[in-house]
């Protein structure tokens, strides 16, 4: 699909270990199997589980968070809690569900206090995350929050200046939109998500137009 994931420069050493196992050409079940034993990275050893996503493999729309939480560790499935049950009702809300959807993060671990993803993670993970998208083929990606917006778009703008317009992923649009931990903290911005979701839903209808 020719998909370029942007790769930071002081990450090149981690995805030149990160290819000893490359997942091209994996199926889903090969690819599973991978990350649950992954060890390209140092948060291999802190997990209590990988999260590899969740969903439906012939999804038209994909979602992509930063890093599994607590909750998500501990139970190995993306976007659970508070922000988790908000997530499911923004998709009700344009017909879709979390069976309907594919949801995955930037990262399968979870990195220690839940801070920000390092380069170097983001780097041993992206093979994995690639493999996702070529197996799911979306018609839409909605990136959830700066650390995931941030990673597929190789920027270093602010949610806030990203949303709001379509970008193009490898040849597949992009949508971003807030996060729905921050949308529990300021929902006065619940408006511009909707819309958020509105245009991503007018992309993926004109996709194979």
């Amino acid at each position: 699909m020719g998909i370029d994931v942007w790769l930071p420069r002081d990450a090149a050493g981690a995805e030149a270990s990160a290819a000893v196992e490359s997942p091209g050409g994996m199926d889903w079940t090969e690819l599973r199997e991978c990350v649950t034993h992954c060890t390209r990275c140092e948060l291999a050893k802190s997990r209590t589980n990988t999260v590899f996503g969740v969903g439906s493999p012939n999804a038209d729309w994909l979602i992509i968070g930063e890093a599994p939480g607590a909750e998500e560790d501990r139970r190995g499935e993306p976007f659970v809690g508070r922000a988790g049950t908000l997530l499911d009702e923004m998709l009700r809300a344009i017909g879709q569900s979390r069976d309907s959807v594919f949801i995955a993060n930037i990262l399968k671990c979870r990195p220690p206090n839940n801070r920000d993803p390092k380069p170097e993670e983001a780097a041993a993970c992206r093979q994995y995350l690639e493999r996702q998208i070529e197996l799911v083929q979306p018609k839409i990606i909605l990136a959830v929050g700066k650390i995931a917006a941030q990673n597929l778009l190789g920027s270093g703008e602010t949610v806030g200046r990203m949303r709001g317009r379509p970008h193009d992923f490898g040849g597949i649009p992009l949508v971003v939109t807030y996060h729905p931990a921050y949308l529990l903290r300021s929902p006065s911005q619940k408006a511009k998500s909707w819309s958020d979701l509105c245009l991503a839903t007018r992309l993926a209808a004109e996709y194979d137009a």
